[in-house]
């Protein structure tokens, strides 16, 4: 049991209040998952740059001269953010793979949540609204964003094992439910060359999601094809640099909801996730089909 909230705005006169919708939205799900939380922010960014989100448990020691060293490293310029655990490093976008084999050397203990021009990825073990907290995350602006409360199933309580995955530049998924071939799956996408860092069956996902639109899929496509190659019961929620998605397996035996307005398009586990949105009262709300792809983007 989990709770995943989702938000994909229209309007955007709304965009610098999209971290304190989102955090409204994920606290109100608190009780279906409250060991761990995390949300993906698409916020602004600049053509040639891009944005490595990165995590330490020893923030200050690895963060202190972090920017200045891996800018030695790429011979490039870099800077930092830092937002409690988690720092944003933004360096030239030809060098974002560079970086990620650079910062194994560098900073072996930092853990890589996300990568790409626009994406933000914060997630950490505690309450919704005690890790949005820690990262501000109300204060954030974007166009759209995606969040998760989790419980536990199958994997430990710790940082990596939170939602959202993001295993390819400018991509999230997080995930309500259970793969039952992620092993055999994980495998074979390690061998396509495909970033997996987790045992969680969700990262799995993710990865999939990423290697189809590697191999030339839209969006909607890699969705479409999650139905045939994934087995189990799950609900995704998936972001990309210009678009949102859902899908639910063809039992869809978790619950869902989503709501559209001329301003916005939402999703929820439950409909209480939505009751603070701007225009809800006059919105169409609706549970998403079982094996139907919902895609929109900008």
């Amino acid at each position: 049991m989990c709770g995943i909230v989702g938000l994909f705005l229209k309007d955007p006169s709304l965009k610098p209040q999209l971290g304190a919708m989102l955090t409204d939205m994920l606290v109100t799900m608190t009780d279906r998952g409250p060991d761990s939380a995390g949300i993906a922010i698409y916020g602004s960014g600049q053509a040639g740059q891009a944005k490595l989100t990165v995590q330490s448990d020893d923030a200050d020691a690895d963060f202190a001269t972090l920017a200045d060293d891996l800018g030695q490293a790429l011979g490039a310029a870099v800077s930092l953010r830092r937002a409690d655990t988690h720092a944003v490093l933004t360096l030239p976008a030809e060098q974002a793979d560079a970086a990620r084999d650079a910062l194994g050397t560098l900073r072996p203990g930092l853990r890589i949540m996300s990568d790409g021009q626009n994406i933000e990825i914060y997630k950490e073990v505690g309450l919704p609204r005690d890790v949005a907290a820690r990262f501000d995350v109300a204060s954030m602006s974007g166009s759209h964003g995606i969040g998760h409360t989790r419980m536990a199933t199958e994997s430990a309580v710790t940082t990596q094992g939170a939602h959202p995955f993001s295993t390819g530049a400018d991509q999230c998924l997080v995930h309500n439910g259970s793969l039952s071939n992620h092993n055999n799956l994980r495998r074979s996408l390690k061998r396509a060359g495909v970033r997996i860092d987790s045992q969680n069956d969700t990262e799995v996902g993710a990865a999939y999601v990423t290697w189809k639109m590697q191999q030339g899929a839209t969006l909607g496509q890699a969705l479409e094809g999650a139905l045939t190659d994934l087995d189990g019961f799950f609900t995704f929620v998936v972001g990309t640099k210009d678009g949102f998605g859902v899908v639910r397996d063809p039992i869809a035996c978790k619950p869902a909801v989503m709501a559209e307005t001329d301003q916005y398009v939402a999703f929820g586990s439950e409909y209480r996730a939505l009751v603070n949105l701007p225009g809800i009262d006059t919105a169409r709300v609706w549970e998403p089909e079982p094996a139907t792809v919902y895609f929109w983007s900008h």
